[in-house]
């Protein structure tokens, strides 16, 4: 059984614009998977819906082999989460909503709350509205893995903080649970990021699931082909290959990103296409996104 799965769910907020439609992909016990997508792109409603926090209108979600909308209370006792939003009481101070949460899950782990607490350097005294950003973010970390959870679900938690923090913050709660098994699926703008703690992308365009691919996979297999401009040539032709994945326009030529080693990628264009002078090489996550983000829809 899959600890997470989502099967051709969509969600929609107006009629007619899917900002899901028709999501699949399955997470395993012990993944630790990046989500990727541009803004709007479905991450934030994705992971809410198997919070349980909205409905799918269509499709199947299963989070621990359950429903998260009939099992929402036995999900939350062994599943983490932090967003980006995630609002904890300003009239409570850091130690009442430590104890709070000491008190909601029977796994909560003193000792591991307790080294968090000396990690992200937190004082149990202030208000949470006294806190900086950054720090209120730690606190709401700590009562999403001390309890040791099965599945921990990441909504751009670290977004906004400084490098030094930001890298603190994530590698933490990836390294300390990644050690027990905890599955781990987490939504990032930072690249680098993603690169250093993930095993696995999943990248969201259009509502479906464009890319989803082991990171060494996409180290070896992918490449970003520069096609010259001709007179013949056009990007909806480029997208009409079978392993072109996206093309964008720049004034200089035609990038397209193809699922194949930058060799490959040459002889495919040259046989399918009639193109002699592409220049193809590996291509970084970033560089990536970028192209996919512009060259898609």
């Amino acid at each position: 059984m899959s600890v997470l799965e989502f099967d051709g769910v969509k969600r929609a907020y107006q009629r007619g614009e899917n900002v899901l439609d028709g999501v699949t992909f399955n997470v395993e016990k012990g993944d630790v998977v990046g989500l990727l997508g541009k803004n709007g792109a479905g991450k934030t409603t994705l992971i809410r819906i198997a919070m349980g926090m909205i409905d799918a209108q269509d499709g199947r979600t299963r989070v621990l082999g359950l429903d998260p909308r009939e099992s929402a209370v036995e999900i939350k006792r062994r599943v983490g989460y932090v967003a980006e939003d995630q609002i904890l009481p300003s009239f409570m101070r850091v130690g009442e909503i430590i104890d709070l949460h000491r008190t909601l899950f029977t796994t909560w782990d003193d000792d591991m709350a307790e080294d968090l607490m000396r990690r992200f350097e937190l004082d149990r005294r202030p208000k949470i509205k006294t806190l900086s950003k950054g720090q209120a973010r730690r606190v709401a970390l700590v009562c999403a893995v001390a309890h040791r959870p099965e599945l921990l679900l990441l909504d751009e938690p670290a977004s906004g903080l400084d490098p030094a923090a930001r890298r603190e913050f994530l590698e933490t709660s990836i390294q300390l649970l990644n050690e027990s098994g905890t599955t781990i699926l987490f939504s990032s703008h930072y690249m680098t990021d993603v690169e250093r703690l993930a095993d696995r992308i999943v990248m969201i365009h259009d509502g479906t699931v464009l890319i989803d691919n082991e990171l060494d996979e996409l180290r070896e297999s992918f490449s970003l082909a520069m096609v010259p401009r001709a007179a013949n040539m056009t990007r909806e032709r480029l997208l009409a290959m079978d392993r072109c994945i996206g093309v964008r326009e720049r004034p200089d030529a035609l990038h397209a990103i193809l699922r194949l080693h930058p060799g490959e990628a040459r002889d495919a264009l040259s046989r399918e296409l009639g193109v002699a002078k592409a220049h193809c090489q590996v291509i970084a996550l970033e560089d990536m996104f970028v192209e996919l983000a512009g060259g898609r829809s």
